[in-house]
């Protein structure tokens, strides 16, 4: 009865102030929240509930993320002496003539972009002339050949080449554009090694003797290098996958100081093949360490090791019953970091996203990367029993441990922002969508305060343009409201003697 002559009593202005105010104070929450969500990476209400009254009922905080390794990230930052987007050699990349070329014979698509073409034609001036080539015919002929656009040009300028001379550039070319086969571009890599071995004791025993003869020996160690780096893809691509590890290990040692061309990716991959877990874990020790730049190859044998251990008998029912053991939480941590690293990865690992030729260069951290990985190393995890169920599991836990925005790091340097469109020039857009950094989705009280604000707003609109219309709907609304509560208070007056009940009132 009172509750309902106080509604009566209520005037359309009150009703429009009232929505007005709500509407206001909604509003600011809704900023104020934005503003923090955008500095700090969370609500500002989850986290005063979380931080605060949490403890005060009990509970233990759990949400926030160990941070022991964020001064490594950020030390491992400052070492990052490279620029955030610099572009890297495809270690495992293919061969144009018996590959990329099949590719576009078969779909009439190309596979390699111009920008990645002319990427591939820079890394071969570089590594295959040098400032003396005009002393020789046929180095200058093929000076001119690295530089040639059109690719019969080029192989035509190859030929040119051999017919003065046994020249190991002219072989390399053909080896990679002409020969239509892995068993031919093998036979010609081959010619191509005793030229370029007798031209490297050459330069060698001249290389003191100036600095013309130290570009010239410079150049042929690099031939070389690529030479016989090529020849063991050729025995992997071949199936004869021991001969080519004793190769790359043969390799590393002879030149063990060239390790920009990243040869242990390549031994990397032959060693899962033949499924030698062990060398495979000695050769990560090596080469993971925090003051050497990592790559998702790198990252992601480390996590499959893990994964290995503990995969097969993994199940996300029974873990979240009994918790995580010691050995699926390395499993785990090892994917996260792995997926830090290169969150594009486990869409192609778990064949969400399809897959396209790798390009012959690769941005680390990238779509690019993460497609040249994934190309050759798919099979490698198909083949461990569980880890690719361990991995679907877990590799999206990783974006809600990452501090926000995205540009900040946990356990690596930040993410690149120019990462998408340095990889828009390395992939063929044409016929394949670039994977993009998953966003990290909005808090709930950020939504919440959202809709209420725009609600709110609303309403205080339709009470100014429609006070006596809106207080009646208000009145309704509130007399609903109250009605349980006018309905228990009569339940009580008719049980309570009428003496009892008007002193409880009076008090």
């Amino acid at each position: 009865m009172e509750v309902s002559m106080f509604l009566n009593t209520l005037t359309p202005k009150f009703y429009v102030a009232l929505t007005g105010t709500s509407s206001l104070i909604s509003g600011l929450i809704l900023i104020f929240e934005w503003w923090y969500f955008r500095k700090y990476g969370t609500s500002f209400i989850e986290q005063v509930s979380v931080s605060h009254l949490r403890p005060l009922l009990g509970g233990v905080d759990s949400s926030s993320p160990s941070n022991s390794n964020t001064s490594n990230g950020d030390a491992d930052s400052n070492r990052q002496s490279v620029s955030e987007c610099k572009v890297w050699r495809n270690p495992l990349n293919l061969f144009r003539g018996a590959e990329y070329n099949r590719y576009t014979w078969v779909t009439g698509r190309e596979p390699l972009t111009y920008y990645d073409m002319n990427l591939s034609a820079q890394d071969h001036q570089t590594f295959f002339t040098c400032d003396s080539d005009h002393l020789r015919p046929a180095d200058a002929i093929m000076q001119k050949a690295w530089r040639e656009r059109n690719p019969q040009a080029r192989i035509s300028a190859a030929h040119e080449a051999l017919e003065l001379e046994d020249c190991a550039t002219a072989y390399i070319l053909l080896a990679e554009e002409e020969a239509t086969t892995i068993m031919e571009a093998e036979r010609l890599f081959k010619q191509a090694l005793k030229a370029g071995e007798s031209c490297y004791r050459r330069s060698q025993q001249l290389q003191h003797h100036g600095t013309q003869y130290e570009a010239q020996h410079r150049r042929d160690t690099n031939v070389l290098v690529y030479i016989k780096r090529r020849l063991a893809m050729c025995s992997r691509k071949l199936g004869r996958t021991r001969e080519a590890v004793k190769m790359m290990r043969d390799l590393m040692k002879e030149f063990p100081l060239l390790s920009m061309f990243n040869i242990h990716e390549n031994l990397l991959e032959s060693l899962l093949e033949l499924q030698n877990y062990a060398d495979v874990q000695a050769v990560l020790a090596k080469y993971d360490d925090i003051s050497l730049p990592k790559s998702a190859t790198i990252c992601y044998t480390a996590a499959l090791l893990k994964a290995r251990a503990v995969s097969d008998k993994f199940s996300p029912e029974a873990a979240s019953r009994r918790g995580l053991s010691t050995a699926e939480m390395n499993a785990v941590e090892a994917i996260h970091r792995a997926v830090e690293f290169n969150p594009h990865v486990p869409k192609y690992l778990l064949e969400m996203k399809s897959l396209i030729l790798p390009p012959e260069h690769i941005l680390k951290r990238g779509d690019s990367e993460a497609i040249a990985y994934a190309f050759f190393h798919l099979q490698h995890w198909k083949r461990v029993e569980g880890a690719l169920n361990l991995l679907h599991c877990t590799w999206e836990g990783t974006f809600r441990m990452i501090p926000y925005p995205l540009e900040k790091g946990h356990l690596f340097y930040p993410y690149p922002i120019c990462t998408e469109t340095a990889d828009r020039e390395l992939l063929p857009t044409v016929f394949h969508e670039v994977s993009v950094y998953p966003k990290k989705e909005l808090p709930f009280f950020i939504l919440f305060t959202a809709g209420l604000c725009s609600f709110t707003a609303m309403l205080a609109l339709l009470t100014h343009q429609f006070p006596e219309l809106m207080g009646v709907f208000a009145k309704a609304f509130l007399s609903t409201l109250f009605a349980p509560l006018n309905f228990i208070m009569e339940k009580v007056e008719s049980i309570l003697p009428s003496s009892l009940w008007h002193q409880l009132t009076r008090i």
